[in-house]
């Protein structure tokens, strides 16, 4: 069954269920969004998506309100928008001022929505966040201070039934995403697949091996699928110039799980200067060697006793 409505003055079918989100892009209106990804569940939490909906008593929410026949929708009438300059208001009131050296420059969502809507950072004497950075893990770095609390990390670890490291804890200014008892993620039952960094929209969750390598508009880009497993997760490998200077995960679609091991693989097979791999040995990470990193040992015994039969 389809669905007749109106965004923006033009009129479009879409099948029923589709959200007006999903609808206004099929017509080619961009909404901005925080909390949506179209492989996680929806959330709606983010709110920066808001509509108006002709006949409805306040705005919705874009990511997860269906269509129905006869909507009227505007996606950037003067309501709308001053809504998302306050929501963008808020958010940046507790965000630290570092764009200029900041590794997520040029593919930050809220750097890209704040220079959209015009919205700067401004003086006050309320409440902000002073949480310390985890930078002393090998793989991640995390700036919680620079959390939206989005929920996209969460939600993309609770895809694994078996990691389901990271939950929402507190309330009011003190909600913050944290694992089990807080503790930081080296120290945590982190795998460090890399799947809440793929879907951060900001700098909270950062790959550590591709810090300093160049800013987003420094790099050209290219898709990889890893070959590692047979689950085909895609990596994007970073160049500079002719040089690769990073390997780093992609936003694993269709439920593909992502590993640890499968970036590193990349990195050895991509990098002309890998960085040293880290595992863990007895809660702790300690340099390693790539055999034993990658366990190549392991798989050349399993080729070998293959040969045999």
């Amino acid at each position: 069954m389809s669905i007749s409505l109106t965004i923006n003055g033009k009129q479009t079918k879409v099948k029923e269920g589709t959200t007006i989100l999903v609808a206004a892009a099929e017509l080619g209106f961009d909404i901005p969004t925080f909390c949506y990804d179209p492989s996680l569940e929806l959330y709606g939490g983010c709110r920066i998506c808001v509509v108006e909906v002709e006949g409805a008593r306040n705005l919705v929410a874009s990511c997860t309100t269906p269509v129905s026949n006869g909507m009227v929708v505007h996606t950037e009438s003067e309501k709308v928008v001053e809504a998302r300059r306050n929501i963008l208001r808020l958010l940046l009131a507790n965000h630290p001022n570092d764009c200029l050296t900041c590794q997520k420059a040029g593919s930050c969502k809220l750097q890209e929505y704040a220079y959209k809507y015009v919205v700067n950072f401004q003086d006050h004497d309320g409440e902000r966040h002073n949480y310390a950075i985890e930078d002393k893990n090998p793989y991640i770095v995390r700036d919680m201070n620079k959390c939206i609390l989005c929920g996209k990390c969460v939600r993309s670890c609770s895809q694994v039934s078996e990691r389901r490291v990271l939950t929402f804890a507190n309330r009011g200014i003190a909600t913050k995403v944290v694992t089990s008892f807080d503790i930081p993620y080296e120290d945590s039952s982190c795998v460090h697949c890399y799947r809440c960094v793929t879907v951060c929209p900001v700098g909270a969750l950062m790959d550590k091996r591709a810090l300093g390598t160049g800013r987003s508009w420094d790099i050209e880009t290219k898709t990889i699928t890893c070959a590692f497993c047979d689950n085909g997760c895609n990596f994007e490998v970073g160049m500079r110039g002719k040089k690769v200077v990073y390997v780093t995960a992609k936003s694993p679609d269709k439920g593909r799980p992502l590993c640890l091991k499968g970036k590193l693989g990349n990195e050895l097979k991509y990098l002309d200067d890998p960085k040293k791999p880290y595992i863990k040995k007895d809660g702790k990470f300690v340099e390693s060697t790539w055999s034993e990193a990658l366990e190549l040992n392991e798989i050349v015994e399993k080729i070998i006793s293959l040969e045999k039969r």
